[in-house]
């Protein structure tokens, strides 16, 4: 009777906040709940309500949508890591063992009830107090980053009736009287020396958007990888009883990991021409630096097996 009740407040709830997905329909949540973790309709769900709070409050973890109940676990090692951190007050959600918490129903509607009152209450707070960036005005990112660009220069704040073309000749005039005071070659040559039109930079943004996407897709690999490797190590019996040690750990260094490319076109106009000498990890020079025994004992580990398996 309790669940009955706490799905119908869901249900309403959901709809309030303008969720459109497939649990609004008959059955469907009862049903999703009832699986927890490992139904992937149970997971989209919470990653949705996660997603809309981001976009309102300060969160570093984050909830990713699974396509398989194989995927149970790390779910719920992200939900975790993510109730750690806004500090759920539950103890049936953040105590126990963290891979079977959200295999309970009474704990996944307890979860959807606690991510939705956040929500509202964030919405609530978002309408009644507006971001101070948005008060301030002139917050923008690229106001930011010219004012970096002055501090870093010590140029004195501009008068506000100054002109753009004004502003820019200041830090260039600036720049000029900087590099004057240090050695020729400290700073180096450009390593992009053609001047670029409108159509150039269009292009380059798409490359650089393309090889931007290309990087997504290898970290998504490569930390994909590490989440598995990591959950193996819980498997043994010793290492049940310290998943949550195990968690608390991990998680932490694991939210800091963003698939995300921070390259952009800026890097390619501030890249000097030293960027351009490719040096091979076999050369001379540079294996002077990395050798060691070990590479030895590596050596005759490839032999021997080319000589067992290969021939």
């Amino acid at each position: 009777m309790e669940c009955d009740l706490m799905e119908t407040d869901i249900l309403e709830s959901l709809e309030d906040l303008g969720y459109k997905g497939p649990l609004l329909d008959d059955g469907a949540l009862s049903q999703a709940v009832s699986a927890g973790a490992s139904s992937p309709e149970f997971t989209k769900l919470c990653a949705w309500l996660v997603s809309e709070l981001r976009v309102l409050c300060k969160l570093e973890e984050n909830v990713q949508a699974t396509n398989s109940p194989s995927e149970a676990e790390e779910f719920q090692l992200e939900v975790s890591g993510l109730l750690g951190e806004m500090n759920c007050p539950y103890l049936s959600l953040t105590s126990g063992d963290v891979t079977k918490r959200l295999l309970v129903q009474k704990n996944c509607l307890l979860l959807l009830t606690y991510l939705i009152s956040e929500l509202e209450a964030a919405r609530m707070l978002c309408v009644n107090a507006p971001p101070k960036k948005a008060q301030e005005g002139g917050g923008s990112e690229v106001f930011q980053e010219l004012k970096g660009i002055c501090i870093a220069l010590g140029m004195s704040k501009p008068p506000a009736n100054i002109t753009m073309f004004q502003f820019f000749s200041g830090i260039e005039k600036k720049l000029k009287e900087t590099l004057a005071k240090v050695p020729p070659n400290h700073v180096g040559k450009p390593l992009l020396k053609k001047p670029m039109g409108p159509a150039h930079w269009e292009k380059i943004e798409a490359i650089n958007q393309a090889i931007a996407n290309e990087y997504e897709v290898r970290r998504k690999l490569l930390i994909k990888r590490l989440d598995v490797t990591v959950q193996s190590f819980g498997w043994s019996d010793r290492a049940k009883s310290q998943t949550e040690k195990l968690a608390k750990v991990y998680q932490p260094k694991r939210s800091v990991l963003s698939p995300k490319s921070t390259i952009s076109v800026a890097h390619l106009l501030a890249a000097r021409q030293d960027l351009s000498k490719i040096l091979r990890t076999s050369s001379g020079s540079i294996r002077e630096k990395t050798a060691c025994a070990i590479n030895k004992v590596i050596r005759v580990l490839l032999i021997f097996f080319y000589i067992f398996f290969c021939v």
